[in-house]
């Protein structure tokens, strides 16, 4: 029943998609994925490659090469521009693909009727493929480009978006009872921005301050102010400073309100106790009056 199964996958092909929707151009050559071969000649694609690699010296690169991860993604691009649809997105390897070359090579070591037959109408779809290309060479070369455009407007607007996720952009924001995770997360992306220095003032914190603190770039100094109603030991910080250095801890009563200070330059203040996020409804301030962080200098 599957062999009658795969027969039908590859009529269909041949008779209605035609292979010429299954030949892709990379690096100047025309292509097939070692998935489609696979399919045609009615092997799994794993069979195929492992014929390639007992057979390595008569695949050159030439016949047979891996794709590299941006050609992977240049691909599945002219894969849905071509077919409208993501066939081949999902791989969990880097796929190879063959040559017109390649593909009569494979026929003959496979010595299957099928193979054969299939890899006829496969080099004679190759050069009509060519033929077409040839005709229409400079349409093409504009698509490609435009094509690899869009790959790479795509990459920086992840970069983009991603930087704004982490990016220090609000100016107040409220928790209410529950919100423990968004707290902790807005907290995490504060330290996160430090690139020298972080000054934590807090009379009441505990150890879970480590564990947000350990999120900060390396090298970054921290330095903490609390009072002696703090539950935080010596050996805390000895064990934190071993693998996050470093962070020097001091005991203040000059300061009532929590405060977070990013490298000398932004103010944070929190209204709850760092220990405490999402406990109550509470919110945090990005204070950016340089005013104030000159009077806060002096006091400390």
């Amino acid at each position: 029943m599957e062999n009658n199964t795969e027969n039908l996958k590859s009529q269909i092909v041949t008779s209605s998609l035609e292979i010429k929707n299954l030949i892709y151009n990379i690096r100047g050559k025309q292509v097939m994925l070692d998935s489609d071969v696979a399919m045609l000649y009615h092997y799994e694609t794993k069979y195929i490659n492992l014929a390639v690699k007992r057979n390595k010296d008569r695949f050159p690169e030439n016949f047979c090469f891996q794709l590299t991860e941006e050609e992977f993604d240049f691909l599945r691009l002219q894969i849905a521009t071509l077919n409208g649809n993501g066939r081949g997105h999902h791989k969990k390897y880097l796929p190879f693909v063959f040559t017109e070359h390649g593909i009569t090579m494979l026929a003959g070591l496979l010595k299957n009727k099928v193979a054969i037959d299939i890899s006829i109408k496969i080099v004679n779809s190759f050069v009509e493929m060519r033929k077409f290309i040839a005709n229409n060479g400079q349409i093409f070369e504009r698509l490609t480009n435009i094509e690899y455009k869009l790959l790479d407007y795509d990459k920086k607007f992840d970069e983009v978006f991603n930087q704004l996720q982490h990016e220090d952009n609000f100016k107040q924001k409220i928790f209410f009872q529950g919100q423990i995770w968004e707290g902790y997360s807005l907290i995490i992306d504060i330290i996160k921005t430090a690139k020298e220095k972080i000054l934590v003032i807090d009379n009441y914190i505990d150890d879970s301050i480590l564990k947000m603190l350990c999120k900060k770039n390396r090298n970054v100094e921290v330095i903490i102010l609390t009072s002696n109603r703090s539950n935080i030991s010596d050996l805390d910080i000895q064990k934190f400073n071993r693998e996050y250095p470093t962070l020097k801890l001091a005991k203040t009563n000059r300061f009532h309100d929590r405060f977070i200070v990013v490298d000398n330059k932004v103010i944070y203040h929190c209204g709850a106790s760092l220990k405490d996020l999402g406990k109550k409804c509470f919110a945090i301030n990005k204070i950016e009056d340089m005013d104030s962080l000159n009077k806060l200098s002096k006091v400390i």
